[in-house]
């Protein structure tokens, strides 16, 4: 069924799946994993410096012969040096966020380019720089988000543009997979739950956290300074959502208070004080399994899904 769209037979890929990019988690280790699955492992660079970017990216593909991705975020400091180095490197996709990735065109050309959009105006100005598809992603997904749901997002941007859409946030069974494409995607993106993976190596206690999440278990902070980002309910996230509505803080302040929260989740596994970015379907998650067996529990789940409404073909 999955081998006959557009975006498994452009990028070789099994299934028409993306690994969230996710700072200081998706590293060589799950990216590998999840190609060998047959979706698109993707390396997060983040805020890490080039070398570590291109580390990550020979680790990979030593241990995969398979397609792989790297999520550049442009407002990085390192975004030059590590532009770079995927030039160099011969990335497959590339997935930009952060930024308009217009200026960098050229120098991937040999990549599939893909950026990250929260809006159909976004969207079209990506198509008209030459993207090869876009990531719509709703405000249900963890990390940075947009103002938009997926459910409303999807369909509006599948309107506007005429490249392929990926489906990214609330993704989390089949149900989810059999929405998106009802919804017009050509994939979808998936990240809250690659946490989970086996073969991911954030600190236990942020599986753990993710792991006893209810559905109201999420927040969304830092609309004050332009830029939301959607993590668990915790000491430093309730503080900061405090802190956001005190006016006698300044942004400079506020920016300085959620400085390495990130890494002191996902390295340090520091319940208190770290930033545990996840999406909403946090929830509807229970167990640890292998990339392998989550890819392929996503797609079984939506053939299952499509067929009870005959829908499959």
């Amino acid at each position: 069924m999955w081998q006959g769209f557009e975006l498994c037979s452009a990028l070789g890929l099994e299934y028409p799946i993306f690994q969230g990019g996710m700072a200081w988690i998706s590293d060589a280790g799950l990216a590998a994993a999840v190609s060998e699955a047959g979706g698109l492992g993707i390396i997060a660079a983040g805020h890490a410096p080039g070398d570590y970017v291109r580390e990550q990216i020979k680790k990979a593909k030593s241990l995969t012969n398979k397609p792989l991705g790297v999520n550049i975020m442009l407002m990085s400091p390192f975004a030059e040096e590590v532009a770079e180095i995927l030039a160099e490197e011969e990335i497959d996709v590339i997935v930009t966020g952060a930024g308009n990735p217009a200026k960098y065109m050229e120098k991937w050309r040999a990549a599939k380019i893909i950026p990250v959009v929260a809006s159909v105006a976004l969207a079209k100005m990506m198509e008209r720089s030459g993207a090869f598809a876009v990531i719509a992603e709703g405000s249900e997904s963890g990390g940075h988000i947009g103002e938009l749901t997926t459910m409303a997002l999807m369909p509006q941007v599948c309107d506007a543009v005429k490249i392929p859409v990926i489906a990214a946030g609330g993704i989390g069974d089949g149900r989810g997979v059999a929405a998106a494409l009802m919804l017009g995607a050509a994939g979808i993106q998936v990240g809250t739950r690659f946490l989970l993976a086996k073969e991911c190596a954030v600190h236990t206690k942020y599986k753990e956290l993710i792991l006893k999440a209810k559905d109201i278990d999420t927040i969304a902070t830092g609309k004050r300074l332009g830029h939301p980002v959607r993590a668990l309910k915790n000491p430093f996230s309730r503080e900061f959502s405090k802190k956001e509505y005190d006016s006698s803080i300044t942004n400079e302040e506020l920016e300085a208070f959620g400085a390495g929260a990130l890494k002191r989740s996902a390295i340090d596994g520091d319940a208190a004080t770290g930033c545990f970015m996840a999406g909403q379907i946090s929830g509807m998650l229970s167990k640890e399994q292998s990339a392998r067996e989550i890819v392929s529990e996503l797609f079984e789940h939506a053939e299952e899904v499509l067929a009870k409404w005959k829908i499959a073909k």
